[in-house]
């Protein structure tokens, strides 16, 4: 018999996988979904959108489909920056359940 799990809207997978750092690999799949978001309304191709970040086009296209694996928190933070979006860090004392 198979186990089913299912992760509630707002969970984070990687602590119910028990992947170390869990925390930090939520973080940065939220960072690229900004960025993904951010990408998809700006009506620009791939290059266009990669030079305004200033990286190379294969880096934004590993951002745009969720290769997180390849970010820094701190890097992801920067590329956001650098199209004038803005990172809010929230910290509270509430314990995953």
């Amino acid at each position: 018999m198979t186990k089913t799990h299912v992760t509630p809207a707002g969970g984070n997978i990687f602590a119910d996988l028990d992947v170390p750092d869990a925390e930090n690999e939520k973080l940065r799949l939220v960072l690229l979904a900004s960025i993904r978001e951010w990408f998809e309304s700006s009506g620009m191709t791939q290059i266009e959108a990669a030079e305004s970040m200033g990286v190379k086009q294969p880096v934004l296209n590993d951002a745009i489909n969720g290769r997180y694996q390849k970010f820094t928190i701190d890097r992801l933070v920067r590329l956001l920056a650098s199209v004038g979006r803005r990172v809010n860090v929230t910290i509270t004392n509430d314990r995953a359940a």
